[in-house]
């Protein structure tokens, strides 16, 4: 079956410890670090070998191979509180995918031929998703209703006779760990930490027992698959896949229309949605070594590929490389399917799960926080959180100084309206003859100025 073009779900490389707040997922501040940009940029190299340069089946025969349409690509990058560590990996992934050419160059008017900087490097522009006007790439954040999801996983007697077994372990996890509390709940922030300084730190790398990273691996894959999986497809354990998943069904539609030239869709984030969509769509079920983080600079393929004659349907192939552990793509079952999925049971499948506006976000979550996933997004008014802040003491200072200026400044207008109406009354009045009252109506409009304000309409680009 030939294939039509591919959704790519990617996660970010390599970045400097990172908190996260065990309660509410809350990120820190981090930076991508060279080793990461590698990582990703190596993903790009690989991404282009299989989809644009390869010889095998796996290649689009319409896509521009050597400068990129920018008509057949779409590239959406996750902009949350990681700061700049996904999109750094964005950068560098596309720096592998479409790298610089010669042909990336113009001849002037007067004759001379321009390359590109950096020999030609192209400029793949991106849409950059930011939580604050668009939830779809981190809608796991500032819900209440995941919160309490969180909150139930802890209390859950699967989490607490894991953190019994792990006891011991994590004792002696202590030394290692500066501080930090080596607890199950807190198990993201421990693994964060002595995962980076055994990539980073010469010195700590050679006092951490060769086990302890195994052992810490397996914890942390526990607690994630458990925080970001739900037992119900539609549950809220799976939002950070549910939300993705709009954007995924969307492009794998608009490749299989003929009519419309998007060929490739490059989704990168972060590791919450990876773990969501494997229980999604039961591949975690048939492969178990996959619950849980997928390395740095993973990524989930999904094709689309035309049936065989007489066929004429659309089916969907699902392959996974696991970050730099894996030298090529592992073709995933799914949905209990040995083979390829047809497109249209693949969507009927997922699309009931599907969260595709931030109102049903807000829905699903027990908030009014946002009113849509549109590019300029307007908050609704929580009546709830504004009588909390206004109960707060601080803050009833600041607004009772605003109010005591606003008084004054109302106060010193109206006094000056008054004086200028009592100066006017004492004005001398002087006489006005008949023909200097011809010759000022010649001055007055025949009609009265009107303020002409041109027909705003908001031009969003369609999002995906």
């Amino acid at each position: 079956m030939s294939i039509k073009g591919v959704v790519v779900l990617a996660r970010n490389g390599d970045h400097m410890g990172c908190y996260q707040d065990p309660k509410t997922y809350k990120y820190g501040p981090t930076e991508s670090t060279p080793f990461g940009e590698y990582q990703s940029h190596a993903l790009g190299a690989l991404l282009r070998d299989t989809y644009l340069t390869g010889s095998g089946d796996t290649k689009i025969p319409k896509i521009s191979t050597e400068l990129a349409n920018l008509k057949q690509v779409h590239v959406r990058v996750k902009i949350g509180s990681e700061g700049t560590a996904v999109f750094d990996s964005a950068t560098a992934l596309l720096q592998g995918l479409f790298p610089p050419t010669s042909k990336n160059r113009e001849q002037l008017a007067d004759g001379t031929v321009i390359v590109a900087p950096l020999g030609g490097y192209q400029y793949i522009p991106v849409e950059t998703v930011e939580p604050y006007n668009d939830l779809s790439l981190e809608s796991w954040t500032n819900c209440p209703a995941f919160e309490k999801h969180i909150q139930k996983v802890y209390e859950s007697d699967e989490f607490k006779k894991k953190a019994q077994e792990a006891g011991r372990f994590l004792s002696k996890l202590k030394d290692f760990t500066f501080g930090r509390p080596t607890t199950l709940e807190n198990i993201w922030n421990v693994y964060d930490y002595v995962n980076t300084q055994l990539t980073h730190n010469k010195t700590f790398a050679y006092r951490l027992p060769p086990t302890y990273i195994n052992q810490v691996r397996d914890l942390v894959n526990f607690h994630e698959d458990r925080v970001f999986s739900d037992s119900d497809m539609a549950g809220i354990g799976n939002i950070a896949g549910r939300t993705t998943t709009n954007s995924i069904l969307t492009a794998l539609e608009r490749i299989s229309f003929d009519g419309d030239p998007l060929q490739v869709l490059l989704i990168e984030t972060s590791y919450q949605p990876f773990i969501s969509f494997f229980h999604m769509t039961e591949i975690a079920k048939h492969y178990p070594e996959l619950a849980g983080l997928p390395d740095y600079a993973s990524a989930l393929a999904i094709e689309i590929r035309a049936g065989p004659a007489p066929d004429q349907r659309d089916f969907v192939r699902v392959k996974f490389r696991n970050g730099t552990h894996s030298d090529d793509f592992e073709t995933l079952s799914v949905f209990g399917h040995r083979g390829d999925i047809p497109l249209t049971e693949f969507i009927y499948r997922l699309e009931n799960s599907v969260i595709g506006s931030a109102r049903e976000w807000g829905k699903v979550c027990g908030t009014n926080k946002y009113a849509t996933f549109d590019s300029v997004t307007l908050p609704e008014v929580d009546i709830k959180t504004i009588g909390e802040e206004l109960a707060h003491p601080s803050l009833n200072l600041l607004y009772g100084f605003i109010l005591a200026i606003f008084m004054l400044f109302s106060i010193y207008t109206i006094g000056s309206f008054i004086k200028t109406k009592f100066q006017a009354r004492k004005r001398i009045q002087l006489p006005v003859t008949a023909q200097e009252v011809q010759e000022g109506s010649n001055l007055l409009p025949t009609q009265p100025h009107r303020i002409v304000v041109a027909d705003y309409k908001s031009v969003a680009g369609r999002r995906y």
